[in-house]
């Protein structure tokens, strides 16, 4: 796999409603690999490929945003409160380095009462976003030469590699960017064309309510939909088997339901097939809250989009030490990649989502006809 560029996708910066940076790197990607690259008025990057129907849309969207901060206020000793932008749990931010994006990029740590200070109560009382400060190392006076209320900040932390897997910040939702840049790589190869028109949407501030796929859906109007994301990966000691959710290595997982979406079962189906021909490793995913792309994917088109989503299973999600296993990120690549060249094949009428094909209701009903045929025959005969 081309772990440069997973390195590369995931340490570049972009908080939501600040993805210039990746939003930038991402364009400079995909643009040799498709036939048309713009860019929203929200800031999505929206990529497409001509497909052979160009009746028929698919769009798949991997949200660019990762989870940060912007700067609320510079105390007089030149400490910075925030603003998260996005869901934190807490307790991750402590002994965290942080990049704050001014007129230039400075580091600073995340800082919180010492321990050694703290009262019994609060020793035994869980930190909560805003007993952290983000401390620079210098004066209010030099800090506001360069930070200004309003200037993002995002987390710090390179990728590495740790057995089979990949541990970095921001797989959230980096991994689906990646995947989603690799489909579009691989269908490039191929030198086909994907069997209908093909949009690959990086959106804007997922982390902070779906908006950008709200608009980028409400412009693209698909009829197929899918969401590259991450899931969680709960497969660690202590953790019931019912909430593990995912597990790494097993595989690209098909969602089933998030708290935004319940996929099509057309989709689900359609994506086990895909999976199962092309002989790629998959497992389902339901997770009990949170959501993704899909979401807003499903119902911001009149009438509705066939919607449903391959997630990347992921340890430790929404703190810097993201963990994802590269099996599972090249399996998700290939799905997508079947998905886009074969969605012309599959019978997407309702009576699909049925075990047996459609004709065989017809089949059965003829079939349940004959004793009753049989019966009266005999009775006309007495």
């Amino acid at each position: 796999m081309n772990l440069e560029l997973l390195r590369q996708v995931c340490v570049t910066p972009g908080a939501p409603g600040f993805e210039d940076k990746i939003r930038d790197f991402i364009i400079q990607e995909v643009a040799p690999l498709v036939d048309a690259v713009r860019v929203d008025n929200m800031g999505s990057v929206i990529a497409i490929v001509e497909g052979k129907n160009t009746e028929k849309t698919m769009m798949a969207a991997a949200h660019m945003d990762e989870i940060g901060f912007m700067v609320r206020h510079i105390d007089d000793k030149g400490f910075i409160k925030f603003l998260p932008l996005g869901g934190f749990d807490a307790k991750t931010l402590t002994a965290q380095r942080v990049i704050v994006h001014g007129k230039k990029d400075l580091i600073g740590v995340m800082g919180v009462k010492p321990i050694h200070v703290m009262s019994p109560a609060e020793r035994t009382k869980l930190p909560e976003v805003t007993d952290f400060f983000i401390d620079l190392g210098m004066s209010k006076e030099e800090v506001e030469k360069y930070v200004s209320v309003g200037d993002s900040v995002t987390r710090e932390r390179d990728l590495v590699e740790m057995g089979d897997c990949v541990n970095v910040k921001s797989l959230d939702n980096r991994a689906g960017c990646y995947v989603l840049i690799e489909a579009l790589r691989a269908i490039k190869a191929s030198r086909k064309k994907p069997s209908c028109n093909f949009v690959a949407a990086f959106t804007v501030q997922e982390e902070v309510g779906l908006r950008g796929a709200q608009a980028g859906t409400l412009d693209i109007q698909p009829d197929f939909s899918i969401a590259l994301d991450v899931t969680i990966a709960c497969d660690i000691p202590g953790t019931p088997a019912h909430d593990q959710v995912s597990h790494l290595g097993a595989g690209a997982a098909i969602k089933l339901y998030d708290g935004s979406v319940i996929a099509d079962r057309r989709m689900v189906k359609f994506m086990k097939a895909m999976a199962d021909a092309n002989k790629i490793k998959w497992q389902t995913e339901m997770l009990p809250a949170g959501g993704t792309d899909a979401g807003a994917m499903q119902k911001f088109v009149p009438g509705g989009s066939i919607a449903g989503a391959i997630s990347v299973p992921t340890r430790n999600v929404h703190q810097v030490i993201e963990m994802a296993h590269k099996d599972d990120l090249d399996a998700s690549v290939a799905l997508l990649t079947a998905c886009a060249m074969n969605v012309d094949k599959w019978d997407w009428s309702w009576n699909s989502v049925n075990e047996c094909p459609a004709e065989k209701p017809a089949k059965a009903a003829k079939t349940a006809a004959k004793p009753a045929k049989a019966a009266a025959k005999k009775k006309k005969a007495k």
